[in-house]
């Protein structure tokens, strides 16, 4: 996918998680770009047929058995996108980082002060009091 598809997708999943901020547009244009060379070297590295090992030969001649450079681009490119995706607060961990309260479950209150504030009709004010 090239970089503009990324970068719309990326805002897209940024505002449905409501981490959107205009100031996040900069963040965003880098991370559709490594998303587009990440996806350009998964296509390389599955056009040399997806091994994850391939035969070199070094400046001595000698032929070696090491990891597929390919895929070291791939696997580099996507530890990059993910300090960008938490960084935009779309891992759980990046989530809880902006905004701590989105991901804490409701407080619950006492069953007195429930009922206290179901006569009062100020449920609201009641929470905020029994803090």
């Amino acid at each position: 996918m090239k970089a503009p598809e990324w970068r719309e997708r990326i805002k897209q999943a940024c505002e449905d998680a409501g981490t959107y901020r205009p100031y996040f547009e900069d963040i965003i244009d880098a991370l559709a770009g490594i998303l587009e060379m990440r996806d350009n070297a998964r296509e390389k590295f599955e056009s040399t047929g997806g091994n994850t090992v391939v035969a070199h030969t070094n400046k001595g001649g000698a032929t070696n058995i090491v990891k597929n450079p390919a895929m070291v681009s791939v696997l580099d490119l996507n530890s990059q996108a993910l300090a960008f995706w938490r960084e935009l607060g779309l891992t759980p961990s990046g989530l809880r980082k902006l905004n701590e309260q989105a991901m804490q479950p409701p407080k619950k209150k006492s069953g007195l002060a429930d009922q206290i504030a179901r006569l009062l009709g100020d449920d609201e004010e009641l929470q905020s009091n029994s803090d």
